[in-house]
């Protein structure tokens, strides 16, 4: 991305749309593929219903950001945020971060997702107050991640770092390209 003005960020959003809807479709097709050839990937109607609704999820808010997108900042910006906010649901629901899906500890990180959710609705997708979520969304990370290495788990404390450091990371390189997004919309 190379210029953040508006006219770039309506190219960008013409060439990512059809791959988002595009990938959400193979992705959900995927599993039903992988249960032709093997017996080890058995998902129910229900794992494809849960996995349908988290993709349409995400595609609903790539829209809404598109709505939004003024500059190509703020289009990475949502993009890596939403692409980490499913990431984290989908480890969660799937294997569970810490230990077993139904281990107390992966509420916390749930905490973090409703933080996501809440801040954005309150904040109306404005770049400016975009940036404090994620930053609020980092901190809340850090925290998960303090108190899950603190409980009483089976799971390597060094993994629950690692896992906590790099979406600290994803949390907060979106919080500063929102900032640069408030800055290239204040300029234009």
């Amino acid at each position: 991305m190379t210029s953040d003005t508006y006219s770039n960020a309506i190219v960008w959003i013409r060439v990512l749309r059809p791959f988002a809807w595009g990938g959400a479709m193979l992705l959900l097709l995927a599993p039903w593929v992988a249960m032709q050839f093997t017996h080890e990937v058995a998902w129910t109607g229900s794992d494809f219903a849960v996995f349908g609704v988290m993709l349409l999820t995400a595609c609903v808010a790539f829209e809404m950001a598109t709505r939004v997108a003024r500059v190509p900042s703020y289009l990475l910006a949502s993009l890596i945020a939403i692409g980490a906010a499913f990431l984290l649901l989908w480890a969660n629901l799937a294997v569970g971060i810490v230990d077993e899906p139904e281990h107390a500890a992966n509420l916390l990180f749930l905490g973090v997702l409703a933080i996501g959710a809440i801040g954005s609705g309150l904040v109306r997708l404005q770049a400016r107050g975009m940036a404090g979520v994620l930053a609020a969304m980092a901190v809340v990370q850090m925290v998960a991640g303090g108190i899950a290495m603190r409980m009483d788990t089976q799971e390597s404390p060094a993994f629950v770092l690692a896992f906590t450091g790099l979406y600290v990371v994803a949390w907060l390189t979106s919080a500063l390209l929102f900032r640069k997004a408030a800055k290239s919309s204040i300029a234009e």
